[in-house]
């Protein structure tokens, strides 16, 4: 008799043991599989959850993306914008040197008539005195007479070279 027979019939527990312990095996691959196909069932239910997680993902990347790409236009603009306030305030405060300059000019050869005769030069009676702008059109018709009348009266002045200040006759009103 062989050995494997022979324990056999000495009535050896072995051969229960590795019964015992198949089934046990099959039981526990039993288990295994049920919690398996249970977590593949969770999973599957929790799938468009997880979609929708990539999905926000990914739409706050992009939008990410465009914040930042909307940053760097607003420095760029705001750069841009600074250098020509810059350039304006520039240009205006030359304007306001030269206006500076015209007044003052303006003031010098206002004043330079009334120095000559120690005051403010005055029109008399039937007299009129230049300021800035005349010229015998606009004085006749600001006095209601006749350029050449006013030429007239005015025989050595020459009226393309007015002077403010200068004074010159007007005519008798007809």
């Amino acid at each position: 008799m062989d050995t494997i027979s022979s324990r056999e019939s000495s009535g050896s527990p072995l051969p229960l043991v590795g019964v015992i312990a198949g089934a046990l095996g099959l039981v526990l691959g039993i288990v295994a599989l049920v919690k398996v196909s249970t977590v593949n069932k969770t999973l599957m239910d929790h799938q468009p959850k997880i979609d929708m997680v990539d999905g926000i993902k990914a739409t706050a990347d992009t939008a990410n993306d465009a914040a930042n790409k909307a940053n760097q236009g607003v420095s760029t603009l705001r750069n841009s914008v600074q250098t020509n306030l810059n350039q304006v305030g520039e240009l205006l405060g030359n304007l306001t040197a030269r206006l500076d300059k015209m007044e003052e000019a303006s003031k010098k050869a206002a004043a330079a008539p009334a120095a000559k005769g120690g005051g403010p030069v005055v029109a008399g009676p039937g007299e009129y005195v230049i300021q800035a702008g005349d010229n015998f059109s606009k004085i006749a018709r600001a006095k209601g007479v006749s350029v050449a009348d006013l030429q007239a009266v005015n025989a050595g002045v020459n009226s393309s070279s007015l002077k403010v200040g200068q004074k010159i006759k007007l005519p008798v009103k007809k």
